[in-house]
């Protein structure tokens, strides 16, 4: 079954008359907060950090496997023990996992949560963005 997602809602059964849910309105502001600006910059800051990581990671990721398959001499030199330097890339994946994960927690606390907070408090009170924030 196709659904329109561009067709108004129909009211449930005992709705006031009007023909539209409750809901319309919060979607309507979501739609209205969507297409402000302090929501694009919200995804931009959110992309700045997301973007770079993910590719700095994958790069970093693809050269393990990378290494492994063609450099086996250089990956199997030892280190210390019977630690090579494969074991180490392989264990620093895990280490930049954890580290890509705290810079991001980090980040989102100082540039993405602040703004996104201001964002919610606008839905909750019902008003739409606007270039001066939405306060009276």
């Amino acid at each position: 079954m196709a659904h329109d997602l561009h067709k108004t809602p129909e009211a449930p059964a005992g709705a006031p008359e009007g023909g539209r849910r409750a809901s319309t309105r919060s979607e309507e502001l979501f739609d209205e907060l969507h297409a402000s600006p302090e929501f694009a910059e919200l995804r931009r800051r959110y992309r700045g950090f997301a973007i770079p990581a993910s590719i700095a990671f994958l790069a970093w990721f693809l050269l393990y496997v990378v290494m492994s398959n063609w450099a086996t001499g250089f990956m199997s030199t030892k280190v210390f023990g019977n630690v090579n330097i494969a074991l180490l890339f392989g264990l620093l994946q895990f280490a930049t996992t954890f580290a890509i994960a705290w810079a991001y927690a980090r980040f989102s606390s100082a540039r993405l949560d602040p703004l996104a907070g201001e964002l919610y408090d606008r839905f909750e009170a019902g008003q739409p963005g606007t270039q001066d924030g939405g306060r009276a």
